[in-house]
């Protein structure tokens, strides 16, 4: 089957998505080394490192131990309500960061700094770590633990020895998302008084826009997520983790908690109570203390029915620009395509701050009349989320034969009658769960929409956002709840799909 036309479709979506690089190295040898030395190697820069430094190593490890520890009592004890406790492990992802930090700020106006940036941190991001650790440990096999036990291992060498190891996958790809989180997360440190690269980008931008500093601030914060990147692989190893041999791995057995049940019960319990609780009773507050006179259309109706438009379009522009190389990546995998699947997925690691910052810069210096205009917001979106459009429609299109474009070929139909009519159609329900991931992401963005969005156009998220900026905490109520509210589908959606990927 001809591929060239996909092929040049996909290098073109592959092109766009390496802006973001290309602007970072346009900026830097437009400037001037002796500039960007002055701009790079100066104390803010070194103060915003450290901060960053200090929130990962302290962000990170924390989560993985509770994460994983969560993970054990709900997918590998008699946990009373198991099923209960796993949802309301992957809740919190429906509260949006920034939502967090609102309302702990709500609750103890005195969060500042550090401590307070990881606690909150550690409460919204988690969720990501537990999902795939409790994945991984729904798919070992029993008997190589049995094997250890055998050889003498007591409980804690078998967890370290034989199912640790095995869960390395899991924990260093759900680390790699929590800290890139923390790299480009921007409302969550503001409300804590908190300074990032994120946070100071932002602030240079709204002083002076196209700023050099600005620029040279992102250029330091993409140098972070290709380390990050590169760490995660130098971690992850080449080890294989496949099961070897015939048959299928039996369901592991329960282990029983004993009197330690009440304990078992208390983490999962005080987690949902810090993590659900005190937004949602944060949430009821002000808008108790708001009565009906806050829920006015003008504003957010106005606000909702912009967000909805803009999360559809950017889905539907995102999921069609990622089929092309979803496509690619089923039915022609090779070197050039693995190049191309890597320019897709790469931009998804990008904090929103940096790419709509090389939009900003290139639509001024370049194509000013697209400056902050619906087609740069959009082209924005579709950037971001490009990968989570992969990702689901990928699985979809490899569970279409290619024997039916074979068979519809044959009958007459022409390779692209085929893919459009066969594969496409049995991979809608790919696409769907796409489109509304993609959707869902865009509900919640922030600094991206700050940045571009077209005077007049305001989401939840940037109303949300100007209303706590002004510390108006009872108007901006109405837009978090709108938010939590769109974004629990995509919660059920994500623990749904844990559950298929592991056979429950």
């Amino acid at each position: 089957m001809p591929h060239v036309s996909v092929v040049l479709v996909a290098s073109f979506v592959a092109l766009l998505s390496l802006v973001p690089l290309g602007f970072i190295a346009w900026i830097t040898i437009d400037v001037g080394w002796q500039t960007v030395r002055e701009l790079v190697f100066r104390p803010r820069v070194g103060e915003l490192l450290v901060n960053t430094v200090f929130l990962e190593a302290l962000t990170v490890p924390l989560s993985i131990a509770l994460a994983v520890t969560l993970a054990w009592l709900t997918e590998r004890t008699d946990i009373p309500f198991a099923r209960l406790w796993s949802w309301l492990a992957v809740a919190p992802l429906a509260v949006p960061a920034f939502v967090h930090s609102y309302a702990w700020v709500s609750l103890v106006p005195g969060m500042r700094g550090l401590t307070s940036g990881v606690f909150v941190s550690v409460l919204a991001y988690y969720p990501f770590l537990y999902l795939p650790v409790a994945a991984a440990l729904r798919r070992l096999d029993p008997a190589i633990e049995d094997a250890a036990a055998s050889l003498g291992l007591n409980s804690w060498g078998v967890f370290f020895r034989t199912i640790l190891p095995q869960l390395r996958l899991a924990i260093c790809g759900g680390s790699l998302l929590i800290a890139l989180h923390l790299l480009s997360e921007y409302g969550l440190y503001v409300m804590i008084r908190f300074d990032t690269f994120a946070t100071a980008i932002v602030d240079q931008f709204q002083s002076a826009y196209n700023s050099p500093a600005a620029n040279m601030l992102g250029g330091v914060l993409v140098a972070c997520c290709l380390l990050l990147l590169s760490l995660e692989v130098l971690i992850r190893g080449n080890e294989r983790y496949a099961r070897v041999g015939s048959g299928a791995a039996r369901p592991a057995d329960r282990r029983r908690l004993g009197w330690w049940v009440v304990p078992a019960i208390a983490l999962p319990l005080l987690l949902a109570l810090l993590t659900l609780g005190v937004p949602l009773v944060t949430l009821a507050r002000w808008l108790y203390l708001g009565g009906l006179g806050i829920w006015r259309l003008d504003t957010v109706g106005n606000a909702f029915g912009q967000t909805i438009i803009l999360a559809v379009v950017g889905g539907i522009l995102a999921t069609i620009a990622a089929a092309p190389m979803a496509w690619l990546s089923v039915r022609a995998p090779g070197r050039l395509q693995r190049i191309l699947e890597a320019c897709h997925y790469y931009v998804g690691s990008l904090p929103g701050v940096v790419v709509a910052l090389a939009l900003v810069t290139i639509t001024v210096r370049l194509v000013l009349p697209l400056y902050q205009t619906f087609a740069t917001l959009l082209l924005a979106y579709v950037l971001l989320f490009l990968p989570r459009a992969m990702v689901g429609l990928r699985a979809s299109i490899a569970q279409a034969p290619v024997e039916l474009e074979r068979a519809a070929m044959g009958l007459g139909r022409t390779p692209s009658q085929a893919v459009r009519q066969i594969t496409m159609r049995l991979a809608a329900p790919g696409a769907a769960a796409s489109i509304a991931l993609v959707a869902l992401g865009i509900t919640n963005e922030l600094t991206a929409t700050l940045m571009l969005a077209p005077n007049g156009v305001e989401t939840l998220a940037t109303k949300f956002w100007s209303l706590t900026s002004e510390i108006d905490y009872v108007s901006a109520a109405p837009y978090a709840f709108m938010m939590v509210v769109l974004s629990l589908p995509l919660t059920l959606l994500l623990h749904a799909q844990s559950k298929r990927t592991a056979g429950q």
